[in-house]
């Protein structure tokens, strides 16, 4: 009887193992397909665009990138306004968006009293929800006559005044449909995202470092200068670079509010402009086929696509460079 019980018991692990090998094999499958399949769309998207954009940049050249003109009725086309205006309204979007969020994040985990910091979270965590059509409506009705009437002008009486920082808040201030305020509206919407990641990344710093640091005799803000930043920074690179990927295609609400204008470059902020993502949406279906227009809106397309994947890049390295960095001193002060 003990025998059988034991064969059987063999026969149940050994059937049990099997069941196990085959989940192993089929969990590594499907992951590996996954991880294929991503890299494969991701190609499918970039010969696609690069297939449609041939006309224009083999017409164009090099000076497609570089050209300020753009007349459709002539099929003369120029990108760089447009490449401008996408960096200029992603920079400000994060100069603007990284201190807040950052400071919100922790204010949720080290100051907010506990009944108040999982309602307050939610509420950030809601913005993000928001569709953009709505940021549009509300930076038409109330953040861009706001803009223009106060706080631009304000700017222009102040920091505009200021050798050399001056000249980007320099000039009329064009109603609030500017670069500045498109910054402002991007900056409104990437705020949620990295506020998220940041608190999350600030939630997991080890206590007892922050309760040596406390014992040592620091205070709070030496706590968070010296201990709390330094170990999330990794994950607050990471957290900034996807809101900047947020803000680098966002179109409606940019549409609205920027002004629209073509071939427009230049340090003042207060000027009207466009973005990739807006022209994009603004006339491609008026594009004809036979042209070179639309053939330009696809190339311009890709040229978005390569500037996330560069600063996608960027970011890599830099949370590779600071994780390095972390790891160093933590095995200095271990020494």
């Amino acid at each position: 009887m003990s025998l059988r019980r034991k064969t059987a018991e063999a026969g149940a692990n050994l059937a049990g193992s099997r069941r196990a090998r085959f989940g192993d094999v089929v969990m590594r499958r499907l992951v590996a397909a996954a991880g294929v399949g991503l890299i494969a769309l991701l190609a499918v998207i970039i010969v696609t665009l690069a297939t449609g954009g041939t006309s224009a940049l083999r017409h164009f050249g090099f000076g497609f990138l570089t050209s300020t003109k753009w007349i459709p009725t002539e099929e003369i086309f120029g990108a760089w306004p447009f490449i401008y205006g996408t960096l200029v309204t992603s920079a400000i979007a994060l100069v603007l968006a990284v201190p807040v969020s950052v400071g919100l994040a922790l204010f949720v985990t080290e100051v907010c009293p506990k009944p108040i910091r999982a309602p307050l979270s939610a509420l950030s965590d809601m913005l993000a929800a928001i569709p953009s059509v709505v940021y549009g409506l509300w930076g038409i009705f109330v953040l861009a006559p706001w803009m223009g009437t106060t706080l631009e002008p304000a700017l222009r009486s102040s920091i505009g005044r200021v050798p050399a920082v001056g000249a980007l808040f320099h000039g009329n201030t064009n109603g609030g449909y500017n670069f500045f305020t498109a910054g402002v509206i991007l900056a409104v919407m990437i705020l949620p995202i990295i506020s998220s990641i940041a608190r999350e990344v600030l939630a997991i710093v080890p206590k007892d470092l922050r309760d040596g640091a406390y014992a040592l005799g620091a205070t709070r803000y030496e706590v968070v200068r010296g201990v709390t930043l330094p170990f999330a920074r990794t994950g607050i690179v990471g957290a900034s670079m996807l809101g900047l990927g947020r803000a680098l295609g966002e179109t409606i609400a940019v549409t609205m509010v920027i002004g629209s204008a073509y071939g427009v470059v230049g340090g003042n902020l207060f000027r009207p402009g466009n973005t990739i993502p807006a022209v994009i949406a603004s006339n491609f279906n008026e594009a004809t086929t036979a042209g070179l227009e639309r053939s330009t809106l696809v190339s311009l397309a890709l040229i978005l696509v390569v500037i996330s994947l560069v600063f996608a890049a960027v970011a890599r390295l830099l949370v590779r460079r600071t994780t390095r960095q972390r790891r160093g001193s933590i095995a200095k002060a271990a020494a």
